[in-house]
């Protein structure tokens, strides 16, 4: 009994923000307004499979690709330096990584938009140096740079934290048997060490697919991600229903990747075992 009294805020919490708003999002996803009424429909589904949107779903999904791609790329060594014992300046290397989340996701992204514009801190020193100006803004690649800056620290914490967890003992057994530093990383560090990038990869990719500040900000408004699809739906456009109906979507397609990145990390886990 007491243990029913003391989840009971939880449980309301759980139903009023998460399973009443998901319901909504589900009525207005599977309903269409008209002269007549309201009534079932499949309309604003059909709809999100036109071309032109799935252009902007295809975007997306590069854009967040690639993003996560080079997160992963600088994240693992990152983690590994901090996890090494050799390194002795892991807290202020991860303090480094945690002190601008600290900051508003606005600010942080805001700060980009002037550092890359024409007449900006980046160019300014450039020029100082007689390099060349760099014109990125309001491209593909400022995107991406403003996507990994504000999401690799989800992708560095979680294989650091699985790495410092990793038994020494087992990597020098592997040392004894002969294994050199190459197999040593290959056949146990890193199978070790998937938990965390799959953690990892799921924390980027996510919101990296349907961030809309960071697009409109850096991309200047030149295309639509999926994010700011959605954003125009509900805010600009009226359309309650197309836009549930996209998030129906895109939260069908996170839970697939999700299940997709669990079913080979189990995968991994099995060769590690053999």
């Amino acid at each position: 009994m007491k243990r029913s009294s003391a989840m009971a805020p939880y449980l309301l919490w759980i139903v009023f923000f998460t399973v009443v708003p998901t319901l909504l999002v589900v009525y207005y996803g599977f309903t269409q307004s008209g002269p007549e009424g309201t009534h079932w429909s499949l309309s604003n589904f059909t709809r999100f499979f036109e071309p032109i949107y799935l252009r902007v779903l295809w975007r997306s999904v590069y854009l967040a690709l690639i993003s996560t791609s080079i997160c992963l790329f600088l994240g693992y060594p990152a983690a590994m330096i901090m996890a090494g014992r050799a390194f002795t300046r892991k807290n202020a290397l991860l303090l480094l990584f945690v002190v601008p989340m600290w900051m508003n996701f606005l600010l942080r992204t805001y700060a980009w938009l002037t550092l890359l514009e024409r007449n900006g801190f980046i160019n300014l020193i450039l020029g100082y140096l007689r390099l060349p100006s760099l014109n990125i803004l309001y491209t593909n690649s400022a995107v991406v740079l403003g996507m990994v800056y504000n999401f690799l620290p989800f992708m560095v914490l979680p294989i650091y934290s699985v790495l410092s967890k990793i038994d020494r003992r087992v990597l020098e057994a592997a040392q004894d048997l002969g294994a050199n530093s190459w197999t040593v990383f290959w056949r146990v560090i890193l199978p070790l060490s998937l938990p965390g990038v799959v953690s990892g990869i799921t924390m980027v990719f996510m919101p990296a697919l349907t961030t809309f500040v960071i697009s409109r900000l850096l991309g200047g408004g030149q295309f639509t991600l999926i994010g700011n699809l959605i954003e125009q739906q509900f805010l600009v456009v009226g359309d309650w229903g197309f836009g549930s109906a996209i998030s129906l979507v895109m939260m069908l397609l996170i839970l697939l990747s999700m299940a997709l990145m669990s079913f080979f990390e189990g995968d991994e886990r099995e060769v590690s075992l053999w």
